[in-house]
């Protein structure tokens, strides 16, 4: 294990939440396309079910890819955004079956700063630990999926999207084949 247990989920709920837009697909066109994104990563509390919550957690996807691949320096600025635009009070919590966690808002906040608050804790757990190199974007040519690597030997180079690692390594088998041949 990298991160605490709780950092983890909420980083493979960043990852999700920016591929639901990755290689020109929009995933989340509908608050019902949202409320099954939210029901596959666990996500609770106090919801509104409109347009104008779809749209701040596209906006809050938006932002969450362009601290993936920023450097040190544009991450703090934008997890320290997220934490002062949501009133960020860390608080330890026990809920829905998960032992003692961090969370930074009220469970009746809006979506979109519960799920920006819980991104940005974890994207702080990463910086602190000068793990901002586990953020990755895929390492196929046609792919723009983001990547979260959490392999002890940080070797993860593919995103969960699609095939890639598969046409990747597919391909590379027939380039040595056809060398070989």
């Amino acid at each position: 294990m990298v991160f605490a247990p709780d950092t983890e989920v909420a980083l493979r709920t960043v990852v999700n939440l920016i591929n639901t837009a990755a290689n020109g697909r929009e995933e989340l066109a509908s608050v019902t396309e949202l409320d099954t994104f939210l029901a596959a990563e666990g996500f609770s509390g106090a919801r509104s079910r409109d347009a104008a919550e779809l749209e701040s957690v596209r906006e809050l996807r938006s932002e969450l890819a362009a601290v993936w691949t920023a450097d040190e320096d544009a991450a703090v600025e934008a997890v320290n955004r997220l934490l002062r635009d949501a009133n960020a009070l860390p608080q330890l919590m026990k809920h829905d079956g998960w032992d003692w966690h961090l969370h930074a808002t009220a469970r009746e906040a809006p979506l979109a700063d519960r799920m920006g608050t819980e991104a940005a804790m974890a994207l702080a757990d990463v910086i602190r630990s000068k793990e901002m190199d586990r953020l990755r974007m895929c390492g196929s040519e046609d792919c723009d999926a983001a990547v979260l690597d959490l392999s002890r030997n940080r070797s993860k180079r593919y995103c969960d999207t699609g095939n890639c690692a598969n046409r990747a390594h597919v391909a590379a088998y027939r380039a040595r084949q056809a060398a070989a041949g």
